[in-house]
Order: structure tokens, then sequence, then C-alpha cells
């Protein structure tokens, strides 16, 4: 796995969780001023270092220190009650919500930020995502021919490339492609590529990430060549979206949207385009800083703090539903087959009534 892989792989899968599972949770534990001004300073001088728009650091730190002689955060004596007020700090200057401060009630490691995982790392990582199937929760092939792919995750390329190809491989003579990215965090931008390449003809260019670090633009392409069959171009793709969809995900929604190889169902996405880094701060807290941003080729622009916009505007809940329906009815219209016609006509009938409605 490689350092970009890591930063952009775990971290917002875990960042998207951790925002899930926010609300309700405890103060934790008791901390002094003296801790909390440490990890001010501590990660004022991160963000001023790696921050991928170094004026808004300047502009975070400012609003920091002024706060905190203003007595803004004498109230949040609690851990994570602490690292909820410098989430929400931060972000009130930068609108970047990968930017997340996090406790940790195990002691952090010291961590380079270039040092590759180790082999217990890689290990540790393998292991949770064959547990999730590589984010492959489902694969199957709906009535009318329709494949249909849940993808919760983007895992790292050289992990995923074998499930994937074997996802692709079942919905290849489908009649239309449903990728369902409702709940899905992001992840790998190799993987969002390697995943984008089965569903055009030849080599296409997708997106670029421009990092502060060395200020270096990295280009990502689909590949000349992918194990197992691409999906034919000229056949409808459809993506679900919903405002979990975040990061590498809304990459993948981006890019296919811009570039017309799919149409977008469902609600517009979380907004985060800036990849980076978990940085440790203190003993017990470390925070996401982002140190890229993406470019897409086309735009010139990104879907930071917009989100990606759907095509279609539906509750995430019934998009499913809306893109059978869009999916299903030019099948209809060139069925052959009498029997089959009817079969799927009533289908088409039940989803469009809302019965039977997948979720």
């Amino acid at each position: 796995m490689t350092l970009l892989s890591r930063r952009l792989l775990i971290v917002p899968l875990f960042l998207h969780a951790v925002s899930a599972c926010a609300q309700g949770q405890s103060p934790g534990p008791a901390i002094d001023a003296a801790t909390r001004q440490q990890v001010i300073q501590a990660t004022i001088r991160e963000l001023n270092a790696q921050y991928v728009f170094p004026e808004k650091a300047q502009q975070v730190e400012q609003a920091l220190m002024k706060d905190w002689r203003a007595g803004a955060f004498d109230q949040a004596t609690g851990a994570n009650a602490f690292a909820d007020k410098m989430t929400e700090a931060i972000q009130a200057v930068t609108h970047d919500k990968h930017i997340r401060m996090r406790y940790s009630a195990q002691p952090l490691e010291d961590r380079q930020a270039d040092r590759a995982p180790t082999a217990s790392e890689r290990e540790a990582y393998l292991r949770s995502e064959q547990a999730r199937n590589f984010g492959l929760e489902r694969v199957e092939r709906l009535p009318g021919n329709i494949g249909y792919i849940d993808l919760r995750g983007f895992a790292s390329a050289d992990l995923a490339g074998e499930a994937i190809a074997a996802a692709m491989n079942l919905v290849a003579h489908a009649q239309a492609l449903i990728i369902d990215l409702r709940r899905n965090g992001g992840g790998d931008p190799a993987t969002v590529a390697l995943m984008s390449s089965y569903l055009f003809p030849e080599r296409t260019h997708l997106n670029d990430m421009y990092w502060r670090e060395g200020k270096r633009t990295e280009q990502f392409w689909t590949q000349d060549w992918v194990p197992g069959k691409r999906f034919d171009a000229k056949k409808p793709v459809y993506v679900l979206t919903s405002r979990r969809t975040f990061s590498g995900a809304e990459e993948f929604s981006y890019n296919l949207k811009n570039l017309k190889r799919a149409t977008l169902v469902g609600e517009t996405t979380g907004g985060g385009a800036h990849p980076g880094d978990m940085v440790k701060v203190a003993t017990h807290f470390q925070v996401f800083i982002p140190g890229g941003r993406a470019i897409n080729p086309i735009t010139k622009t990104n879907w930071e703090g917009t989100g990606v916009e759907p095509d279609v505007k539906v509750p995430a809940d019934d998009a499913l539903r809306v893109a059978q329906v869009m999916a299903l009815k030019p099948i209809v219209e060139q069925a052959d087959d009498v029997d089959l016609k009817a079969a799927l006509q009533t289908r088409l009938a039940e989803l469009e009534r809302g019965a039977g409605k997948p979720q």
C-alpha cells in the first residue's frame, strides 16, 4: 500500500464513521487547561505546516488564538467535547468537512508522515477489508437483467482488484448497471480509477490531485487494460448517492457525471474533496489535515463544501426504486419476447407504484 493510498483510504472511512456516531457521545474524560493549550498550539503548528491552503491555516491560527484567549474552550473540559469544539472552530474558518479532531482513549503512536505502514498494520488492514469483502456488500442481477453493485468503500486497489473484477464480470452482460454509493464513505483514488476503467472503452482522464507537499499534481486516468470484462459503454449506468456519500465516492460520482457516463440518482453528497492524513497533536489527540485537493479536468474545480448534485433528486431511500424504473423502461420497450415483456411490464408497474420498494 502506498502512502497516498494510506492517506486516502483509511482516514476517510474513519472520518465518516466518526461523523455517523458523534451524536450522543459522552463528553469523555476530563482534561485540564494545559492540555487544551498544548493541543491548540500543536494543531496550529501542524495546520501551518501541512494544510493545502496555507492562507486558511493562518486564519485558523488567528481564530483559535482569539477564541482561546476569550475562554471559548474553557467549558469543554471533557476530551470528546473539546475535540468536537476544536473541529467546529476550525471548520467555521475553513469550511473543510475533512478536517476533524479525534480523542483516543489509548495513547497514540508517534508516526512520521512519510512512513510506510508496518507489516502488522498492513495485515490488520487486510483482515479488516476481507471482513467487509473490500467494500462489496452486494452484487446481483435485478429483474430485467439490470446489474446492481452495492459498494460501501473503495478499498486499496492492490487488495480489492480481484473482488472488483469478479463483481464486474457478474454484471458484464446486464442491460443496465446501478452502482449504489449511498453508504460509501470514500477510499483509494486508485480504486476509483480502477472501478471507472470498466465503464470506458478507452483511456480517459478522470481527476487530478494537487498536493501542497512538493507543489505537485498527480493525474488519475482509466486503465488501458482491466482484468475481466468491461461494461459496454453504450449501456446506461446509474449511480445512487446520499448525504453519506463522501470523499472518494464523491469523486467517482463527480467524474462520471461530468464525463456524462452515468446518471446520478438520490441526494446531494457530503462535500469532501480534500484528501490528507491523521496527525498526532498530543498523546491522546489527533487531527485530520488535508494536504491536497481534487481538480477535475473538465470543471477545473471540485465538490468541496457543495457536494455532488444528482441528476435526479429523490430521497436516498427511494433512489434504488427510481433508478430501476429509469433503467427498466427502455428494456421493456425493446423486449421482443411476449411473455418476458408482460412480466417486465408488471414489474415496472410495481416499481412505479412503489410496491416492493427496494432499499
